[in-house]
């Protein structure tokens, strides 16, 4: 059902570049969007990771580049049954993470120096459990689809309000109507993607729990990152906010709401649900499978009789 959904949310976003495509220049015009429409899907579909990695500044690290931070990752791909996938680091103070790629054997996740020095090491597993979860759900792909097709019908729009649409039989454009797409086109493009995003963010929450075994330490990551991404501004997401849905809390300044205009579910309904998920695995007093701690040896999924964790000086790589 959620394939099929976000299929169909897709297509809209396909109709909606026609659409602006025939304003500007009638039959003809719609032509050349579908075209466009179908060359933007799969030129998204082989690069658009790389694109939003490069457009993040986001750097490639491994088990000697960030030891911890690696092996983590490593762990909980193993947990989950998934090919390890490239890690990053995002050089932002603002505490955030995402995954990208076109399927789980082509998969990265990056997460920001912000949220590598201020969550402990549960909640980082939790964030990161939550981004394989994205991962193996496969929802990258159409994230990051999603994200380079409302971008173009963002720009689409602009150059149909500069053209001032298709011309009448007096060879004059209408202005009003210009002015109309501008803004209708790329609002009906957040909806959109709005609507993609927060079905599959609930999802790979309780996956992420699934995962991680620990769905208090993603909610209280959560609610951490909720507070500092409204106090630390992202600029490049305030640049390129197509790009917003993709990260585990919105990027974008403002309060996050749960209704049409939102780009994430609200963080106190994704902390009650992982509440709720906690209760269920008779886990709200103690994990169940804990991330391990500082001060001694790992069990669980972490591997047996490890050596205490030792974090690093500064965001781990």
């Amino acid at each position: 059902m959620n394939t099929m959904r976000a299929g169909l949310l897709l297509a809209a976003l396909t109709a909606i570049f026609v659409a602006v495509g025939y304003f500007i220049g009638g039959g003809q015009g719609m032509v050349i969007a579908f075209g466009v429409a179908v060359a933007t899907n799969a030129f998204a579909y082989w690069n658009s990771d790389k694109m939003v990695l490069r457009m993040y500044g986001a750097r490639e690290v491994n088990a000697a580049s960030a030891p911890e931070f690696y092996a983590l990752v490593a762990r909980l791909a193993a947990r989950a049954k998934l090919p390890m996938p490239k890690v990053y680091i995002l050089d932002s103070d603002q505490p955030n993470a995402f995954a990208t790629g076109r399927d789980p054997e082509h998969a990265a996740v990056a997460a920001s120096s912000g949220l590598l020095r201020i969550l402990n090491e549960r909640e980082i597993a939790g964030v990161m459990a939550h981004e394989l979860s994205h991962v193996r759900n496969r929802d990258t792909l159409i994230m990051t689809i999603t994200a380079t097709l409302a971008g173009a019908i963002g720009m689409l729009a602009h150059f149909a309000f500069f053209l001032g649409g298709r011309r009448d039989e007096r060879g004059s454009g209408n202005a009003i109507a210009a002015i109309a797409m501008m803004i209708i086109a790329p609002l009906a493009a957040a909806l959109v993607q709005f609507a993609i995003s927060r079905t599959r963010e609930y999802g790979a929450d309780a996956g992420g729990a699934e995962i991680s075994g620990d769905p208090l330490a993603l909610a209280s990551a959560l609610s951490k990152l909720e507070q500092a991404a409204h106090q630390v501004p992202n600029v490049q997401a305030e640049a390129n906010p197509a790009t917003a849905h993709m990260f585990i809390v919105n990027p974008l300044s403002g309060q996050g709401t749960d209704n049409l205009f939102s780009t994430h579910p609200a963080a106190g309904n994704r902390i009650a649900r992982l509440q709720q998920i906690a209760r269920s695995m008779n886990a709200a007093a103690a994990p169940s499978n804990p991330v391990p701690s500082r001060s001694g040896a790992r069990s669980g999924p972490w591997g047996e009789d490890a050596p205490p964790v030792r974090r690093p000086k500064g965001p781990w790589g």
